[in-house]
């Protein structure tokens, strides 16, 4: 399976659309990643078989889950602006031309997202992925492999360019295997800062992103409805 590097152009098309809005003095830091990884079982284990997306669309976060203040996005048009990867050759490797639709290359998935006004309008989003612990490990493994070689790089989506720097974040000790990565995005004089952490578990790949005080906020409850039995 081809891994597309959607990661990292979604993040970069939502940090771009959101930049105008944040405050030029945010807190800088930003990608790479923190990984712990458990070698994937050579029998199936009990719960490996994928689910569906109506499966998944069901155990995403609601906004009654979040509490008072959230308020569900509108899925956007995909976008389809060329980009770019300049400064960051592993990222190139595994295809900088990426469409910017934020999603992993996994049949099945489904994903929501949220504002949330109690902070100046922060957001927060949800992916959910489903396949085998093997192919969701590896998938997942490879791009954030590829950002932790990248200390600062540069992406162009259309005619816009954003410099991305990076910083390590310790992921969580959750499920099967974590990842964790702080982007801050700058373009036009503006500071975006966001939270990426991903969560393994079982034949599950839970990605909660945005403000990083809402991403550690929400974490738990993701994972336990993406993974409930």
């Amino acid at each position: 399976m081809r891994v597309r590097v959607t990661t990292a152009a979604g993040i970069t098309a939502a940090a771009l659309l959101a930049l105008p809005a944040c405050s030029s003095d945010a807190e800088t830091a930003a990608a790479t990643s923190s990984t712990t990884r458990s070698t994937s079982p050579a029998v199936p284990e009990p719960g490996s078989t994928p689910l569906s997306s109506a499966a998944l669309t069901e155990r995403l976060l609601a906004a009654g889950d979040l509490g008072s203040g959230y308020t569900r996005k509108l899925e956007r048009a995909e976008h389809n602006d060329d980009v770019t990867v300049l400064g960051c050759p592993a990222l190139d490797d595994l295809g900088g031309d990426a469409a910017t639709g934020g999603s992993l290359d996994f049949p099945r998935q489904a994903k929501t997202a949220f504002t949330y006004a109690g902070s100046g309008d922060s957001e927060i989003s949800e992916e959910l992925y489903s396949d085998t612990p093997g192919k969701l490990s590896d998938g997942m493994g490879r791009i954030f492999d590829a950002m932790t070689g990248c200390p600062t790089y540069q992406v162009l989506v259309g005619g816009s360019a954003i410099d991305i720097t990076t910083q390590k974040t310790a992921p969580p000790h959750l499920g099967d295997e974590q990842w964790s990565q702080l982007l801050t995005f700058s373009a036009g004089g503006h500071d975006s800062v966001m939270k990426q952490t991903a969560i393994r578990d079982g034949n599950v790949l839970v990605i909660v992103s945005g403000s990083p005080a809402l991403v550690d906020r929400h974490l738990d409850k993701a994972l336990a409805k993406a993974t409930a039995r």
